[in-house]
């Protein structure tokens, strides 16, 4: 299982090396509790979630490839760069018969995945002749010409894919942190504008007295100094703060015993700092805010202490980053509420570009309702005509009564019988004799008596 700890990361590659196996770490336990316990090997370890849309079908793939002998001894041995170079990829042609039908059936499962998604989304939109094979394209972790089977060029393609996506997943979620403060802030300002004066300074006043509380907060160490490590070190993991020895610390918080820091075990550093700031009872705290300030704190760690860039920290760079003078004497740390996070001018832009949007969704809004009033308007035109048609079939079978001709029933039959007729059974015979009826309007003579005598 040593490769599931060790590249998983190295690779952010790998998702954090094809991610096979980062231990999410509990943020508050106490490590105390844990200093003794080693590794259960072939436990299983529950990795957290990357945010990739393709991170199942990546998990998936990993623990498949992870079952052949072969290929597990080639990633132990592979550096980073083989990896991202595709040269590992290669040594899938070299694995079991039955684990490249395994891999083949995850592609196609994949692919079947992925249409259904493709349809769903053009099906929502109305849209019709959809060439999947086409909208494939745009998902780049798969080989979308070959639907059936999984290459080696797939195996190149997920690595690649992974490592492009978590590589710029920190960026992306500053970006969308960034659209959430400026949300808040337009919602804000749009809120104000629908008070009278008086109820508009109460909430101004609020706001500045919650600020104020916010940043009413003690001293933040700055991330990864003596002073913030001396902390976790007494009061998380309940030791003498005058013992604090580096390499203790590193091995106490390598919580899988990987020989790692890797992100998550990083980040859970910071707990005791974000509690001096954020309380989730509070209402001036932002927990989204919080998590920001988590990642803001991994990342400056990381491109301070992570010199080969590998997003993991090894007990070499740990130790030779605690020799440093930032170490002992850092400048001092700033929070999210100490900084600037947008502009006015990136305020306005972004207030445009939510004011574009609400104009295109008004405008749909108006077409729909055309369409609903149009359809309406069908609707009732239809029903005018249907009622139109019924009032006329009234009035003919009503003439056909006054004419004297009863209307006929549904299988053709009289519906009633007028007075002095018979019934087809009784009609009366033809004086000629014969079994012809009567005329209409005939009225037949009476029959002689038998009594009567003739001359």
């Amino acid at each position: 299982m040593k490769w599931l700890s060790v590249l998983p990361q190295q690779c952010i590659v790998l998702m954090t090396c094809l991610l096979m196996a980062l231990e999410a770490v509990p943020i508050d336990i106490d490590k105390t509790k844990v200093k003794g316990e080693g590794h259960v090997e072939g436990e299983k370890v529950e990795n957290p979630d990357t945010g990739l849309y393709y991170d199942e079908y990546l998990r998936q793939v990993i623990d498949v490839l992870e079952t052949d002998k072969h290929f597990r001894e080639k990633l132990q041995t592979a550096d980073i760069e083989e990896i991202k170079s595709g040269k590992l990829s290669r040594e899938l042609d070299l694995v079991s018969h039955h684990v490249r039908t395994r891999l083949d059936e995850l592609k196609r499962q994949e692919v079947a995945r992925l249409r259904m998604l493709i349809k769903a989304k053009m099906d929502s939109v109305q849209d019709t002749g959809i060439d999947h094979q086409a909208l494939l394209k745009q998902f780049e972790h798969l080989n979308h010409q070959n639907p059936d089977t999984f290459e080696p060029k797939d195996l190149d393609m997920l690595i690649k894919a992974a490592t492009s996506d978590l590589e710029n997943y920190d960026k992306t979620r500053h970006e969308e942190f960034k659209k959430y403060e400026m949300m808040k802030e337009h919602e804000r300002r749009e809120y104000l504008k629908t008070l009278d004066e008086e109820k508009r300074q109460r909430e101004e006043s609020k706001f500045e007295e919650m600020k104020k509380k916010h940043g009413d907060h003690p001293k933040v160490h700055h991330p990864g100094s003596k002073d913030q490590l001396k902390e976790v070190w007494e009061e998380a993991d309940g030791l003498d703060p005058n013992e604090f020895d580096p390499k203790t610390f590193f091995k106490l918080h390598d919580v899988n015993n990987d020989g790692f820091l890797d992100e998550q075990e990083l980040e859970a550093l910071f707990t005791k700092e974000l509690e001096k700031v954020y309380d989730p009872k509070n209402e001036e705290d932002d927990m989204v805010e919080m998590e920001e300030e988590r990642l803001r704190m991994r990342e400056h760690v990381m491109n301070e202490v992570d010199i080969n860039k590998d997003r993991l920290v090894t007990l070499e760079e740990f130790l030779r980053a605690t020799e440093k003078k930032e170490f002992l004497e850092p400048d001092s740390w700033e929070t999210l509420d100490q900084q600037q996070l947008f502009t006015e001018d990136e305020l306005k832009e972004f207030e445009s570009h939510i004011s574009q949007q609400e104009d295109e969704l008004r405008k749909k809004a108006e077409d729909l309702q055309k369409q609903k009033e149009e359809l309406q308007r069908q609707h009732d035109q239809l029903q005018a005509q249907k009622q139109e048609l019924q009032q006329v079939v009234k009035q003919m079978e009503q003439k056909k009564l006054q004419q004297g001709n009863p209307p006929a029933g549904p299988a053709g039959e009289l519906k009633f019988q007028p007075p002095g007729e018979h019934k087809v059974g009784d009609a009366p015979k033809h004086p000629a004799g014969g079994d012809q009826p009567l005329p209409p309007g005939h009225v037949q003579e009476p029959a002689a008596r038998t009594d009567q005598v003739h001359p």
